[in-house]
This record gives structure tokens, C-alpha cells and sequence, in this order.
């Protein structure tokens, strides 16, 4: 037999369910914009990087290796480092408290280094999770004891 969350568990799960949620949009999005500075930086049509405040005005893409200014490339990599280590706390969290099996936390942490797979995956886990909790929550409270009052 299955684990099951504790009824107990029940809040926090929404509030895991919540962070998973903004951390997976954010993760995903500083994702794609890791893949475009990739693009931007080693495919040799482009061989350029974003740089803030440089010579080249207020924000320039220049050629890579020449940036003098903010290098905005490396703080998207950076950035995006950062929000996946979020992402993987607020996917520990979930996994754990839903007492799921390891390969749905390994496939929700893939989310953070696929293209496009978070944005599928937060709308389908969270769905998940919230048709859960309403059936155990109407299944729970289907099952409680009735107060008979005089």
C-alpha cells in the first residue's frame, strides 16, 4: 500500500504546491533566456553577448569576449543557477509532503533543465495535487462522524 499525505499536511501541501508553482515560472523563464544568450553567445553567425552599460550605449549586444561593461549573459546563467536551486527545494518539498516516488521528484527537478517542460509540468502537477486534496478532502470528511444535538 501507497503512502498517503496526512490530513495534517494538507496546508502546507497548498503552500509547497504554491512556491512549486512561481519557482517553476521563473525557473522556466530564466531557462529560455539561458538557451537565447547560448544561441546568441556560440553559434557563430551570432558570436555576441548582452552587456549593460557599456560603450555601446545603455544595452548592446556585443562580440563575445569583449564585453567591458555588465556582462548580462553571465548573470543570466547566473540567475538562473540560483532559481533552479529554488525550484529544486520547492520540488523536494512537494515530492516529499505528497510522499511520492523518486522518479516523480526526478522528472518535476528535470522540469528546471528541459526547455519547456516546466511550464507543462507545473500546470499538470499542480492540477494533480489540488484534484487529490479535494477527493481526500471530501472522502475525509464524507467518513467523519456526525454530532447529533438535541
Amino acid at each position: 500500500m501507497a503512502l498517503e499525505p496526512k490530513p495534517r499536511d494538507f496546508p502546507r501541501i497548498r503552500s509547497a504546491v504554491k512556491l512549486y508553482r512561481v519557482s517553476s515560472i521563473i525557473t522556466g523563464v530564466m531557462l529560455l533566456l539561458l538557451c537565447l544568450e547560448v544561441v546568441l553567445k556560440y553559434v557563430p553567425v551570432f558570436g555576441v553577448e548582452l552587456e549593460l552599460g557599456g560603450p555601446q550605449g545603455f544595452l548592446a549586444l556585443v562580440p563575445a569576449g569583449t564585453v567591458t561593461a555588465v556582462n548580462l549573459s553571465t548573470g543570466i546563467l547566473i540567475a538562473h543557477g540560483w532559481f533552479y536551486v529554488l525550484y529544486l527545494f520547492a520540488d523536494f518539498q512537494l515530492w516529499s509532503r505528497m510522499r511520492w516516488p523518486f522518479w516523480k521528484f526526478v522528472l518535476i527537478a528535470l522540469g528546471g533543465i528541459v526547455p519547456l517542460l516546466s511550464f507543462f509540468l507545473e500546470v499538470r502537477i499542480a492540477r494533480e495535487v489540488k484534484t487529490y486534496l479535494a477527493g481526500r478532502e471530501a472522502e475525509l470528511s464524507a467518513s467523519a462522524p456526525v454530532e447529533v444535538t438535541h
